[in-house]
């Protein structure tokens, strides 16, 4: 008997081990997404900036200057939001996490880009608004500021409506490994999940 539940407890601690590479590959996916996606706004954020300054400069109305002008300040802002977001990711790159600790990770960054998606649906009314109102007062500023917006907006909600799509799906699959593995290990215990 001692035999049987010795090779019972060493089968369930192989099995356990495997989770956690498992879980480790899932952590890493999610990363991976998080740091493919934070690249894509990076690089939207340099062309941006880059374009925009130009266009800046050299613009020959002033509603082209204010919406270069503001094209540029929200370049910058991706700029930056990037590169906080890819240095602060990839140092969670190794890190053991528990499955709870990953599917909350998980779980927040599907929140994170749903509510950016909201945001990004105000930044479109407030653009269009703004274009609006413009064109009616025939104001230069609100017209290009207005326009600027529109475009970020609509870029942003892409692109946050992409990664929501990407992480939710991250998270099914790493809901569904969780469901199929029931055994948990995090460095120390060994659990067996028991449905009743």
């Amino acid at each position: 008997m001692k035999k049987l539940i010795t090779l019972l407890l060493i089968g369930f601690s192989l099995q356990a081990f495997a989770q956690k590479d498992s879980l480790k590959y899932y952590n890493n996916l999610r990363i991976n997404t998080t740091t493919h996606g934070l690249e894509v706004l990076g690089a939207w954020g340099i062309a941006n900036t880059g374009i925009s300054a130009i266009g800046w400069v050299n613009s020959t109305t002033p509603q082209s200057r204010y919406f270069y002008q503001m094209n540029t300040i929200w370049g910058g802002a991706d700029f930056l939001t990037a590169l906080l977001g890819y240095t602060g990711t990839k140092k969670l790159m190794n890190k053991n996490l528990s499955a709870a600790e990953l599917l909350e990770r998980q779980e927040k960054l599907v929140k994170v880009f749903k509510i950016n998606s909201y945001f990004d649906i105000g930044y479109l009314g407030a653009g269009a608004y703004l274009t609006l109102a413009g064109n009616s007062r025939n104001s230069p500023i609100m017209k290009g500021y207005g326009e600027s917006i529109l475009l970020q907006g609509g870029f942003l909600l892409i692109f946050d409506s992409l990664m929501y799509k990407a992480e939710k799906g991250n998270s099914t699959k790493l809901r569904q490994f969780l469901e199929k593995h029931p055994i948990t290990f995090d460095g120390r215990r060994v659990g067996i999940i028991f449905e009743m």
